[in-house]
């Protein structure tokens, strides 16, 4: 760990061995207070780790901040091992010593959980590079409001989904905000200059991101501008948009 990326007293980082394009180098798990949040993928070496970390206090309880399998699918192995309890929170409910905050947009059902001046995001927020917000289970106006929830706390830290600690959170909250207000403006850009396909917008609003560089890039581009025209539809700021020319 570099001395950037140092943990916040208490809380004990353990990174799961599942790196990927969206996942980073790997799913965070956290130990604290007796408690881990997200228990990562069903990966037994994982979770032998999260165990050990968890000392000679044990696991009293599993926190979870959202139902995707790379931050939950370990949890029922984990409950067995320990005889712990998996709690999965809704806004405003506690979770041991955690308290949960609504904030989807990443999935309907996310909430970050909040110790002392700590945060756990989750998928909200990520110590490197944007989340992924794409239509159906997503909403980017969802995901906005929940940024500008997170705000008005007093935060020291937040301990991130993904990624390294992040220990200017009010600097990370509006350089998110801002990103997804500058992709907005470029959308509304890329229709007011012609463009009146989907891959047409693709092309114009994402010029700055190389989207062949992985087979995922573009497809999660795909996805992030149907939650940003979902939004803007809502608003009443953009009509339908085909796919194709001609359809």
């Amino acid at each position: 760990m570099s001395a950037g990326d140092r943990a916040p007293d208490g809380v004990v980082r353990v990174r799961a061995d599942n790196p990927s394009p969206l996942t980073l180098d790997g799913t965070n798990t956290y130990v604290v207070d007796g408690w881990v949040v997200d228990p990562g993928p069903a990966d037994p070496g994982h979770l032998d780790a999260v165990v050990e970390a968890a000392g000679a206090r044990g696991v009293e309880g599993i926190a979870v901040t959202h139902a995707h399998y790379d931050h939950d699918e370990g949890a029922p192995a984990l409950a067995e091992r320990t005889g712990a309890p998996i709690v999965r929170p809704a806004g405003g409910e506690e979770a041991g010593p955690l308290r949960a905050i609504a904030t989807p947009g990443h999935s309907a059902d996310h909430v970050s959980l909040v110790w002392r001046r700590v945060c756990f995001t989750g998928d909200t927020v990520l110590g490197e590079g944007s989340v992924f917000v794409g239509a159906g289970e997503g909403s980017m106006s969802g995901y906005l409001d929940s940024l500008r929830r997170l705000l008005a706390f007093d935060l020291e830290v937040i301990c991130p989904g993904h990624g390294p600690f992040v220990w200017d959170p009010r600097a990370k909250l509006e350089e998110y905000i801002a990103h997804r207000l500058e992709r907005e403006r470029l959308i509304l850009e890329a229709l007011r200059a012609g463009a009146r396909t989907r891959d047409e917008i693709l092309d114009r609003a994402w010029a700055d991101t190389d989207l062949s560089a992985h087979p995922l890039l573009r497809e999660a581009a795909r996805q992030t501008l149907e939650a940003h025209l979902a939004k803007l539809h809502e608003e009443g700021r953009v009509g339908d948009v085909p796919d194709s020319p001609g359809s």
